[in-house]
């Protein structure tokens, strides 16, 4: 990939990688994380498999965010009570967080929960949620259907629990 080429993938590309990390950081940290996921693939450009721009990218934000959060859990002692926004939710937040689907999603191991995310939020094919995790097509299949299966078990025990 030469400059142009990277400089047409970083236009395409900005605002889906923008989306990715604002559902996975705070964001007033979007901007930055994005300028460090654009330098790194800038760096290993020769590395990306071409027509997986996109899946490449979200490879690279996978890394980036994992880093971020080890970074902050080091740097910070949480006091929830003091979290405003986990004291005064927004009557969004109150529906959403206490939705049945909600709480089946957030029981969902950490790898069921980044696959089905891959699947439904940043709307990648198989062939480029294998990209980001580094797997076969087909280990990417089974391991998704089987996170499809736990979430619906998931959902099931929460409708069994009403």
């Amino acid at each position: 990939m030469d400059s142009n080429q990277f400089v047409t993938v970083f236009r395409t590309h900005l605002q889906d990688i923008s989306k990715y990390l604002s559902r996975r950081v705070d964001r007033d940290q979007v901007e930055d994380l994005a300028s460090e996921i654009f330098e790194i693939a800038w760096r290993k450009k020769v590395d990306c498999p071409e027509g997986m721009e996109l899946a490449w990218l979200y490879k690279i934000a996978g890394y980036v965010v994992s880093n971020h959060r080890r970074k902050a859990v080091n740097r910070i002692i949480h006091l929830p009570i003091l979290d405003t926004d986990k004291s005064a939710p927004s009557a969004e937040d109150m529906a959403l967080d206490g939705s049945g689907v909600a709480i089946a999603f957030a029981a969902l191991s950490g790898s069921d929960r980044q696959l089905l995310s891959l699947l439904v939020f940043e709307e990648l094919s198989i062939k480029e949620i294998a990209v980001v995790l580094g797997t076969s097509e087909n280990t990417t299949s089974q391991r998704l259907k089987r996170a499809r299966e736990r979430l619906s078990a998931n959902l099931a025990s929460q409708l069994s629990d009403v």
